[in-house]
């Protein structure tokens, strides 16, 4: 194998990768003689197929296999050792007359150099760093959003405050119905929010779509309106509860720490906090 590179400018190049017979040959035969033990063709036993047959059969799909796996494993290697700054990937060159057919190949890539430049950073002014300790308020919050993040649904017969509801939300005039799940903080108001607390499954609520969410745009989602409607809808919808349930905290046990950062890197919850605060410890800023 031979791997050149000509230098068309200062921002682009091309690679030539050359294959010969003898870089693939001895891989191609051993994968050839493992299918020939395998291989299931009518009218021979299993093992005793032709290595002719197996070849017609099966050669040209895996010498073209190996020779791009050759390739690619060259590519890298080459960038890698010649420590080429590029811009994306490698883009291969079309090539006339380029057939498998052949026992050896040639192989062109264009790449896109990243540019030389230098970075002025001397100023007038000094640059201030700011040093951003994360308190224990911000760790507790940060470890709760993870539990919920990783907890769990759990039924229940009706709803409470801080649950998930599920169900239909219908208007025949315009033509609404769709299944929405929805937490019920996301509700606006007491009025709205008093008419799911003690709800269960197989209840219908009235409801209004004017001041129904915090957010207007949820009516997007949940009644999948387009956007200029959502901000002007006024109507009188229905919503059929068909689920309720609440979100079970993850336990913070190894399985958690594993999960989120890998096989022993955190061992207890005094890790994970102290990781959370380091995460969120120090942000530099300039002026």
């Amino acid at each position: 194998m031979n791997i050149t590179r000509e230098n068309i400018d200062e921002l682009n190049a091309v690679i030539k990768v050359d294959i010969h017979k003898n870089d693939y040959e001895q891989k191609v035969e051993k994968i050839l003689k493992d299918y020939r033990k395998t291989a299931n063709i009518p009218g021979f036993r299993k093992g005793h197929v032709p290595m002719g047959m197996v070849k017609k059969q099966y050669g040209k799909a895996v010498l073209v296999d190996e020779v791009n796996k050759l390739l690619q494993d060259a590519l890298n290697k080459y960038l890698t050792e010649e420590k080429l700054d590029v811009l994306g990937n490698p883009l291969p060159k079309e090539q006339e007359n380029f057939s498998w057919d052949n026992d050896d190949y040639s192989f062109e890539f264009e790449l896109g150099l990243s540019p030389q430049f230098e970075v002025n950073l001397k100023t007038k002014k000094p640059i201030v760093h700011y040093k951003i300790v994360a308190d224990k308020k911000a760790i507790d919050n940060q470890v709760k959003a993870i539990q919920k993040q990783y907890g769990k649904l759990v039924s229940k017969s009706k709803l409470e405050k801080e649950d998930l509801v599920t169900g239909i939300f219908k208007n025949e005039e315009e033509e609404i119905e769709n299944t929405a799940t929805f937490p019920l903080e996301k509700l606006k108001g007491k009025k709205n929010l008093d008419k799911f607390i003690g709800a269960k499954p197989g209840d219908i609520i009235s409801l209004k779509t004017k001041d129904l969410f915090e957010d207007d745009h949820d009516l997007m989602e949940y009644l999948k309106v387009d956007h200029d409607k959502a901000h002007h809808l006024d109507i009188g919808v229905t919503f059929e509860i068909t689920e309720a349930n609440t979100q079970e905290p993850a336990e913070l046990n190894q399985e958690l720490f594993d999960k989120l950062f890998g096989e022993g890197v955190v061992k207890n919850e005094k890790e994970l906090r102290e990781n959370q605060g380091r995460q969120r410890k120090t942000i530099q800023a300039t002026q």
